[in-house]
């Protein structure tokens, strides 16, 4: 026979709160993923990086990286392709036990910005667990006296999988004096009773021995038997029994040993020795149960002897027997069920990670300092925490999840005033009373450089940079004013490039600059109060000139004495040469940096849609032939080469190339190369004295700045791309984004740099 254990309306009640936790969890921006518990090494588990909206590129750059807490080594993530995948083995019991639910929560964060996201990944339970009974044998004594449909508690079995794999149903061996009977109560769980269907003699049979068998519910069924050896006894005829088959009792945790849980009563129907009763924890009563309770023999009284802790279990299940004083006892049986009650005994936990220090003080409103998570083992109310900040700083504390909180910047920040702060962080529960974890952080403000970014060509009059100083004294002797520091540049007065206005602070651009002309602008700002005698204090500013593509490609002659660049350039080519032989090259230079110098050459269509037997390569200029030529080849060749450089918008230039193909023995390669060596000399005797100039140029310019201003620094590396068919290069300062000029800032000084750019024969180089 077979029994089933049914969904009680609790368990109905448990499923749909799960089903809108999870359907609330979906709209709540967290990424979900599940997993089957032990699976192998390398398992995927879901392209990480593309569900949350990160690039494969950018995952080592801004250092992501996963934390989980406790579960370090189970998930692991491919910083090659984005994918997480199983680390090591995941046994869902050893993770959560019985616990309905079990996920593995990720804090998914990177840097620049920071930036953090919760990944759950759940742990879905497989069949790897047979039913397990506590012991290989059961034995149980009946009078033979007793009567058919009396009942006998069986131990039931255990399964340590969740769900449908641990619903269990029990099968006994076919047998013609004993039944099998399961309920389930209100705690869900089940109760095994032996139902005696036919009296039992025990002259005819004093011992049976049957088989009983639990199924699980997974696929494949697992299975698990315990052997009943059931001895017929020869006495009494009434055994005990209790007022109720089970006992329900709540219990806060932490009660003092003596604590009274539950007096017992059973009556027995006989007279006499057979009528005395002593209480006894039954066999099925674990050794863990009987260190927190003990019964009184006598009275049946059940009291606490042990330390009871709602966080570690909360629930025991107690078998009494109430057994008789006769030689050949009978027993009574009940359950006891004891749930305890959780009080607020745990103090909530803080963990600070991932803290952005020191703040540099033009960090923007909103940026993250630092990120808490927090727990608390108690429940309900017990457990729900909340973080609050000590008042009065510019941070506050944002919920980004559940018991997660995001530290940020609410204000701006002026390292001037306040160069560190020292924050309280207060995590409370819920409970009554409450309990309370605090933490110290303390925030340093860092100073940033003043820099500034201008494009070339702008109006005069633009305003381009706002200073503000700040005076700790009253009335006149706070009034600040700005003036420029006087200097030359060059030739010219520093007025004559920029203005400041006394009382707002701006400064003004007077004139367009000319990124080829200058690039970076120096100078000081000079702040004074109105008091006797004025105090004051100077910044230093550098104004980046920033490169707009306005120089066209500039052609250079094919040759020395080959004509200038806008008139047509003429070259003789041999009818002998073959394919890919190079007969001539365009050179260009552009006065422009970085893309907006970087040149390309394209070969117009010729009139009427002729194929021309030459090509032109992209980047360097070279004319080569496609094929052999032939007679049937037009002794003058006419090519149109547009060069064109990678500005927005792009600019050009046209160079007219005229070929004459001449019969071998007419081409002058010997003066060809003649001519070639001379335009080398000429070229490297060039780069030669730009470098000189340079290198003069700069030590004057070191000699004449002003002794406030600091000496020239190393500026960032440079950036050099190459390939097959060219080179370039770029200053990574070229990169930084050009600033808008508004809002204030305060005084401080950066490292000085010059930027040096050379052009020839289309490649440019930058110092």
């Amino acid at each position: 026979m077979v029994y089933s254990q049914r969904r009680s309306p609790g368990s109905l009640r448990l499923l749909l709160w799960l089903l809108l936790f999870a359907v609330w969890e979906a709209g709540s921006g967290q990424v979900h993923y599940s997993v089957l518990e032990e699976v192998k090494h390398g398992t995927f588990v879901g392209r990480i990086a593309q569900d949350l909206g990160l690039e494969l590129a950018e995952l080592v750059p801004r250092l992501f990286r996963v934390a989980s807490k406790g579960h370090r080594d189970l998930l692991e993530v491919n910083l090659q392709n984005g994918i997480l995948f199983v680390n090591s083995r995941i046994d869902r019991e050893e993770l959560c036990g019985r616990s309905a639910e079990c996920s593995i929560h990720l804090e998914v964060i990177v840097d620049r910005p920071l930036q953090v996201f919760h990944v759950e990944v759940e742990v879905k339970d497989i069949n790897d667990n047979p039913p397990r009974f506590f012991r290989q044998e059961q034995r149980l004594f009946i009078l033979e006296s007793r009567v058919v449909d009396s009942r006998f508690p069986l131990e039931g079995a255990s399964d340590m999988d969740v769900g449908v794999n641990a619903e269990l149903r029990y099968k006994l061996n076919p047998n013609e004096y004993f039944d099998l009977d399961v309920k389930a109560n209100e705690e869900e769980t089940n109760i095994l009773e032996l139902v005696l269907k036919k009296a039992v003699d025990r002259e005819e049979i004093q011992e049976h021995l049957l088989l009983l068998t639990a199924i699980d519910g997974g696929k494949p069924e697992l299975t698990g038997t315990v052997q009943l050896l059931i001895n017929v006894l020869d006495a009494n005829d009434n055994a005990p029994k209790f007022d109720k088959s089970i006992y329900n009792i709540r219990l806060l945790e932490n009660a003092p040993n003596g604590t009274l849980v539950i007096k017992l009563n059973a009556s027995d129907a006989d007279e006499g020795i057979n009528k005395e009763i002593v209480y006894l924890f039954s066999d099925l009563v674990l050794d863990n149960v009987k260190s927190k309770f003990v019964i009184d023999s006598n009275s049946g009284e059940i009291t606490v002897t042990g330390e009871l802790d709602y966080e570690v279990c909360n629930l025991y299940e107690i078998n009494i027997d109430a057994v008789d004083r006769s030689p050949f006892p009978l027993t009574g049986h009940c359950k006891v069920i004891v749930k305890l009650l959780d009080e607020n005994d745990n103090t909530p936990e803080m963990v600070i990670t991932s803290i952005s220090l020191p703040v540099q003080e033009d960090a923007s409103v909103g940026t993250v300092i630092a990120l808490i998570s927090l727990s608390d083992r108690d429940s309900g109310l017990n457990g729900q925490v909340t973080c609050t900040l000590s008042p009065d700083v510019p941070f506050k504390l944002l919920s980004t999840f559940k018991n997660y909180y995001s530290l940020v910047l609410e204000s701006a920040l002026d390292r001037e005033s306040v160069e560190n702060y020292e924050l309280v962080v207060t995590a409370r529960d819920g409970g009554s009373p409450s309990l309370s974890t605090t933490a110290s952080m303390y925030v340093e403000v860092a100073d940033v450089n003043d820099n500034v970014f201008v494009k070339e060509n702008n109006p005069p009059g633009c305003h381009i940079f706002t200073v503000s100083a700040r005076d700790a004294d009253a009335q006149e002797n706070a009034l600040v004013s700005y003036s420029l520091v006087e200097r030359r540049v060059g030739e010219r007065a520093l007025s004559s490039y920029v203005s400041v206005h006394a009382e707002s602070g701006k400064v003004y651009a007077l004139q367009p600059l000319d990124h080829e002309e200058l690039e970076l602008l120096q100078f000081q700002v000079s702040a004074r109060d109105a008091g006797v005698p004025p105090l004051g204090s100077n910044v230093t500013l550098q104004v980046f000139v920033l490169d707009e593509n306005d120089n066209a490609p500039a052609l250079l002659p094919l040759r020395p004495g080959a004509g200038g660049a806008g008139g047509a350039l003429s070259e003789l080519v041999s009818r002998s040469v073959g394919a890919g032989h190079v007969v001539a090259k365009v050179r260009a230079v552009d006065a422009d940096s970085g893309y907006n110098a970087w040149l390309s050459y394209e070969l117009q269509p010729a009139a009427g849609g002729a194929r021309s037997p030459f090509r032109v390569a992209l980047y360097t200029g070279e004319i080569s032939t496609t094929r052999s030529l032939d007679e049937a080849d037009l002794a003058r060749q006419r090519l149109l080469v547009l060069v064109k450089d990678h500005g927005e918008p792009a600019l050009t230039a046209t160079a007219t190339v005229l070929l004459s193909l001449v019969e071998s023995g007419q081409a002058p390669k010997a003066s060809r190369r003649w001519w070639v060596n001379v335009y080398l000399i000429i070229a490297i005797c060039a780069v030669s004295s730009l470098l000189v100039l340079t290198l003069l140029l700069y030590t004057a310019l070191r000699c004449s700045a002003l002794p406030t201003e600091g000496a020239c620094g190393p500026g960032k590396p440079t950036l050099v791309c190459s390939s097959a068919v060219g080179s370039w290069s770029y200053s990574q300062q070229r990169r930084q984004r050009v600033c808008s000029g508004e809002g204030p800032i305060y005084f401080s000084s950066i490292p000085f740099f010059k930027i040096l750019k050379v052009g020839l024969n289309g490649l440019l180089f930058f110092a």
